[in-house]
């Protein structure tokens, strides 16, 4: 069984990153584990617990400013800044029940690093934009600091964007400020009941190219759609989301639906039914398998939002059990039957050929024998992450092989 270390503070980080680089140990860092499973197999010899590394530090609300240790539970965040009529703009994905364990264990530096962000994406932007600094120790075992408590303060390198998707492979978080903006005061979200995945990527365009901000734009097959929400009809469903103030929504949902109305049949959410139905699309409820026979490989895929339906149809041999498109149709997740090597190979192919990137969420069984985790590099930027790796943690002390062998 691995040991693991349990860092009370920044300082205890420190003494832990540099016992491991005098011994020539390998760490796995981790907050509360509800991202543990994504990515190549653990080659570490012991195991860095921040989830002790816990609290908020700093928050100004008038500032629109936000500063906690890494390990904090990103619920316990989002329950304060909701408190005072704010939230995270980024809408940031719980990973936990996804892969069977409890929903809000995720930690704000594990949301960070991996760079976790939700149906919002298409108007408030990924995680690394609303990341304003951080405090970390480096795999030399140095603490440094980056960034600050607003946005404009970056000179020279901005790490933030840096740190934002690098999972722990070039430094351990121990204390992260992000940017919060207020809460809308209410949302609504319109359905195009009946749509193929062709015609839905079309309206979602449509939508998106209209005057109604919109806020979250997704479709769900009807398998997806039935799991979504109860509330949804046995139908494929397009959804489409607006939020703001309450004359606003209402004058907004209505122009859509006109709007929409040529593709298909449509219906309003309100307030209530839509906030769950896009908290369910945010933690892709509707991916968790129904039966053992679906359990196969879970793909999180970006691609030009067009090219969707294409890309579903340029699978030959392998069957999508279920696919859930988000991001007006820029980010599709799918779950096949099939895994094993040939099956990554070829779904790799149709993502290239629709000038898309990929990542293996969940490959099942196969996990261990599959090396293609993130989207494989070519030699030159291959060589600039292992340029950038090696100037954090020469070593190979945190995380070493998760994202790609050898880095």
């Amino acid at each position: 069984m691995t040991d693991t270390l349990k860092p009370r503070d920044g300082k205890d980080v420190e003494d832990a990153v540099r016992w491991a680089v005098a011994e020539s140990k390998a760490l796995e860092i981790v907050g509360h584990g509800s991202k543990r499973a994504i990515g190549r197999p653990a080659q570490t010899d012991m195991t860095l617990d921040l989830s002790a590394l816990s609290g908020v530090t700093l928050y100004e609300p008038e500032e629109l400013v936000l500063t906690a240790r890494a390990g904090t539970p990103i619920a316990e965040i989002e329950a304060l800044v909701e408190s005072k009529g704010q939230q995270l703009a980024f809408e940031p994905m719980d990973y936990g029940p996804l892969f069977g364990g409890a929903p809000g264990r995720g930690t704000i530096g594990g949301v960070l690093a991996a760079n976790v962000s939700g149906p919002r994406r298409i108007k408030a932007g990924a995680a690394r934009d609303h990341f304003l600094g951080f405090t970390a120790v480096s795999g030399r075992g140095e603490t440094f600091k980056s960034g600050g408590r607003v946005v404009k303060n970056v000179t020279g390198y901005d790490l933030c964007k840096l740190m934002a998707g690098s999972w722990g492979t070039l430094a351990a978080l121990t204390e992260v400020t992000v940017k919060t903006l207020p809460r809308p005061e209410t949302e609504a979200t319109v359905l195009v009941l009946g749509l193929t995945a062709a015609a839905a990527c079309k309206a979602m365009t449509a939508a998106m190219g209209s005057s109604c901000d919109i806020s979250g734009a997704a479709h769900l097959p009807m398998d997806a759609a039935v799991l979504a929400s109860r509330d949804l009809p046995a139908n494929a469903v397009t959804a489409l989301r607006v939020e703001g103030v309450a004359p606003s929504v209402q004058h907004r949902s209505r122009t859509l639906e006109t709007l929409l109305q040529p593709f298909g049949s449509t219906a309003v959410f309100d307030e209530a039914a839509s906030r769950k139905l896009w908290r369910s699309i945010r933690d892709g409820l509707p991916l968790i398998p129904a039966d053992p026979g679906e359990h196969g490989a879970l793909w999180r895929i970006s691609l030009p939002p067009t090219e969707g339906a294409r890309f579903a149809a340029s699978l030959p041999g392998t069957v999508p059990a279920r696919v859930l498109y988000d991001w007006a149709g820029g980010l599709m997740w799918v779950r096949v039957t099939e895994r094993g090597q040939t099956h990554v190979a070829r779904v790799r192919g149709a993502v290239r050929a629709v000038g898309g990137h990929a990542t293996l969420i969940e490959a099942g069984a196969a996990r261990d024998a599959v090396n293609d985790v993130f989207e494989p590099q070519d030699a030159s930027l291959a060589a600039l992450t292992k340029r950038v790796k090696e100037g954090f943690d020469p070593k190979g002390v945190l995380n070493p092989g998760r994202m790609w062998a050898g880095v």
